[in-house]
């Protein structure tokens, strides 16, 4: 598969390496920073949920 032209010296390699991988880069960047959000939201929900006639907690 080697046609001896090094892949970032072709077109679609100097589009790759300028755009496509950058942009990538965001992307994982973003994914990474929404499961941080919906772990917080996760770990939030674990706590215990109040008391029958504390404020929030079920009425009886």
């Amino acid at each position: 598969m080697s046609s001896g032209i090094p892949f970032h010296s072709t077109r679609m390699g100097q589009r790759f390496c300028e755009s496509t991988l950058p942009e990538l880069v965001r992307e994982l960047k973003r994914l990474n920073q929404n499961l941080e959000r919906l772990l917080e939201l996760a770990n939030t929900d674990d706590e215990p949920a109040p008391e029958a006639g504390e404020k929030g907690g079920p009425r009886p």
